[in-house]
Order: structure tokens, then sequence, then C-alpha cells
């Protein structure tokens, strides 16, 4: 791809970039939110057409992709970071959507679909029934149907935008396998991530946007993260988000925020999710909840939140207990939840930055939101302090970046200043400028005395926040540790020894 340029009404995405992209190699393109690096897909495999610029592909010169079929027949396959599965399709009629195997030229030859998705499904270890509805199975897993249905296309270019956002070590572990798989047999593979461990212990090469600008492409042996940081945001971003020792130690000598006590399902046995989940938070401190996927970490957080239903044990507030059947009731604690989803379940994503900061305290603008001076005058407030890149309060938070996104969300909870914030997967799809900011919030929040509880599959992101981290397995509490003894390696083989034993 040489000098490609692309303008929306309003901005420039792109300015005069170049991609240049081998066989058999691993091709990482990293950048901040709004960098330009989706853009540069989507016009790769034909969603977006360039205004100015050459695409070379396989000896072909000056290609034109119109659509994604033709990109497909060039042998290019995208896996879109919004996943694009149909949850009331089985598995085998995911991987093969619109493009069936038929048997007579008219009838779809359903053994043989099953049978070739149950080979691509295996090869994302998955050993899943390929008549399976994709609506069953879990965020990480419908990511590697995902994978799965590229794989299918036998592409020579596979683009992987944020492949393991919905991923725990685990599975990237099994995701990385199949990409070096691919490299070996001689095929490409774009990497986008936010997370740069991943870009150098899987990369070859990496190309760096900014602003929508070409900064640099790089051999992954002659850079460094800080490098790469320094070009991607244009300054150095040295920061260890969990406080000092000491701060840990008052935080955890403080009040009680929030005790959960012998926290089950109303289903019992092996099969139950949440099995005697007990724990304590004190006032201001931040403890981080790990463990693979399927743990039962997001089912405890919805509980106490009173999204999910549980048949037995207590959940107190302070000293009181409290009844939480519900969300409302669960507000009305002082209990608030920043959900694994944003988009499905935490944002309105086509009303504005105002009107969802406003969501969780209604009541302060008066009836059916008649004070809209006020209403503007706070989420002002809010988009400065937080410092949310948007034209106005007004601008629809669809709009915004993934980390702008993020902001409107932590803000809609500070506007009422809970006691507890449950935080699920705070960081996922932000680039790292934003992960900084969004971490160093959560710091604050924590040192005005809100006992932070943060869910992540990001270990890196485990380490950096959690005082104190508790591990989780098969619907339980299986092991706990204070920041300063946690290592990925612990962590790891705890939650994964407590898996097998269970």
């Amino acid at each position: 791809m040489t000098n490609i340029s692309k303008r929306f009404p309003g901005v420039r995405a792109l300015d005069d970039v170049q991609l240049m992209v081998r066989n058999g190699e691993v091709h990482a393109v990293v950048g901040e939110n709004g960098a330009g690096k989706s853009t540069l897909m989507h016009i790769l495999a034909g969603v977006h057409q360039p205004d100015t610029g050459r695409i070379d592909v396989s000896g072909k010169q000056g290609v034109r992709i119109q659509g994604e079929r033709m990109a497909q027949h060039l042998g290019i396959a995208i896996v879109y970071q919004e996943r694009s599965l149909f949850e009331s399709l089985s598995l085998a009629e995911n991987i093969f959507a619109g493009r069936p195997p038929v048997w007579g030229g008219v009838w779809i030859a359903r053994h043989r679909m099953i049978s070739e998705s149950r080979k691509l499904l295996a090869e994302v270890n998955l050993a899943l029934d390929p008549a399976t509805l994709l609506g069953a199975l879990s965020p990480a897993e419908q990511q590697l149907v995902e994978i799965a249905k590229a794989l299918s296309l036998n592409a020579r270019l596979i683009i992987l935008d944020e492949p393991t956002a919905a991923l725990t070590e685990f599975e990237t572990k099994t995701l990385f396998a199949v990409i070096r798989r691919l490299r070996s047999e001689g095929k490409a593979v774009i990497y986008i991530s936010h997370r740069l461990n991943e870009v150098f212990e899987l990369a070859d090469r990496v190309t760096v946007l900014k602003d929508g600008r070409w900064q640099a492409t790089l051999d992954i042996a002659g850079t460094n993260p800080d490098d790469l940081v320094r070009r991607m945001v244009g300054r150095d971003l040295r920061y260890t988000a969990r406080r000092k020792p000491a701060a840990s130690a008052i935080a955890q000598s403080a009040e009680t925020a929030l005790e959960v006590q012998y926290l089950c399902d109303s289903q019992r046995g092996p099969g139950a999710l949440l099995r005697d989940v007990s724990f304590r938070v004190a006032a201001g401190e931040i403890v981080a909840l790990a463990g693979l996927a399927g743990a039962g970490r997001t089912e405890t957080a919805m509980s106490i939140f009173g999204a999910r239903p549980y048949s037995s044990g207590n959940i107190l507030v302070g000293d009181r207990r409290q009844r939480i059947r519900c969300i409302p009731d669960a507000i009305g604690a002082g209990i608030g939840y920043m959900p694994e989803d944003r988009k499905l379940a935490g944002l309105f994503l086509d009303m504005s930055i105002a009107h969802n900061i406003a969501v969780t305290g209604l009541s302060q603008f008066g009836r059916i939101l008649t004070n809209q001076r006020k209403l503007r005058g706070v989420a002002e407030s809010y988009r400065e302090r937080l410092d949310i890149a948007s034209s106005s309060v007004q601008q629809s938070v669809r709009s915004l970046s993934g980390g702008g996104q993020q902001k409107v969300l932590l803000a809609k909870w500070l506007l009422i200043e809970p006691r507890v914030l449950i935080v699920d997967e705070p960081t996922r799809g932000v680039d790292v400028g934003a992960k900084v900011e969004v971490h160093q919030l959560l710091v604050e929040l924590a040192e005005r005395g809100t006992a932070v509880i943060v869910i992540s599959s990001d270990l890196t992101e485990v380490l950096a926040l959690g005082e104190r981290i508790m591990v989780m397995a098969c619907g339980q509490i299986v092991g706990e540790m204070s920041g300063d003894e946690a290592t990925e390696e612990r962590i790891i083989h705890l939650a994964s020894q407590s898996e097998a034993e269970g």
C-alpha cells in the first residue's frame, strides 16, 4: 500500500500512508485510537476506497479492491474487532455464512460443512459440536470462531484487528500457535493490537501510525516498547498504576466497603458457576480479580450488582447487609458496575455524552431531564476532568474512540460517587495512552475512598493495578496474594491448576 490517503467529512483519516507486508511474516500495526489503523485495514479489505494511493497484491499492480468478496478473491481475509457473527446460527453456519458448500449446484452439503467446520474449530482448539448455536458460547469462544471463519477462506493474507481483546492468557497462546503455523506455511498476518507485549512476542516487523500518518516501519529486534510508545503518542508513558505499599497497607486496614459471604448459584454441585464466593474489600483499596474464561469473575460481579440472581449468601456494604434483587437495589446501596462489553451493556451509543453521564443520577436534573443547563454544565466538567476527546458534550457516544467511550462510562459512576465500583475489563480495546489515563482515574477514585474491584484478562493490567489479587477458578476464590508478591506465572499456575482439579 503506497501513499494511501482517505478523508471522511470533517476529518482526514489517512494522509499518505504506506504499508508493505511480506510473505511468511507477522506484521504488527500499532497506534493510538484514531491513528488510522482500522481505516487502513478497511481499505485493504475492500470496505472503503482510498481517495489516493496504490495497492499491489501478489504481483498484481494498481489493484482496486471493490468490496470484501473481491478482497477474498485476492486472498485477503479480515477478522474485525467487532464480531460479525450471528448468535441464532450454528457454528458451522457462521463459519460458512454466505458461501456454504453445495452439491448438485443447489443443495447445501451439510455433512461436508459440518465436517470441515469441525476441523477448523480444532485448529483454534475449540472442541465443540459445529451444530452448537453461537449464542451458547462465551465472548472469548466466539472470537475464536471468527478466526476459524477467516481460516476457512484459505487466505494468503489474514488481518487480525485486536484479536485477543476478549481472550484469556490460555486462549491467546492457542491463537499465537495458529498464527505461527500460518507464518510457517508462508502466509502473511497483519496483527493490530494495543498490547505491546503481544507485538514483541509475535511480530517480525511493526508499522507505527499517528494521527493518520505513517511514522516508521521497524524490525522488532531493532526497537523496544518505550521507542514504540514515543512514536505512537509523542511522549514517554512511564507510569505504574499501583500505589506505594504504604498507601496499600492503609487502604487494607480501613473500614470494610464491601463484604461478600458464601455467594452461591441456585444450581449446586460441580456445574455451578458460583460456589461459596467470599471476600472483603476495604474502602480505598484496589483489588484485582484474575482467572481464566468461565472462572466466574463476571458472574460474581453481576450478582453483586443485581444483574444476575443468586440463591444464597450475603452482600454487605459497610456494616449493613443488603438485599440486592435488581440493579436499582445495588445502585441504592452504593455499588457501581462498568460491564465487560461497554457498547452492549454500558452505554446508549446513539445518545449524547451528556445524557450518558446523567443516567445514573437523573433526579439531579429534574423530571425528564428538564434542567438542560445544569446537565450540560455537569457533563462539561467531566469532559474536561477526564479529558474526553470530543467536539462537545452533545456529540454522540458512538462517534468516540474506545478510550473516550470508556471515560464516559466511568464518568456516569463518578457522578454518584459509589462506595464500591466494579470495573470489568476496563481497558479492553483502548490504546496505550488512554489505558494509562483510565488507570490513573481508578487510582484517584480509590484515593478518595472508593473500593475498586478490577476484573481483567490482561495479567499486565492485573499486576499494574492490583494492590491485592484474588484468583478465581470453577466459581470459587482459589487463592489470594499481594500485588508485590504476585507474578504472571503464579496467577496462571493457580488458576489453571484449580481449573484442572475442578
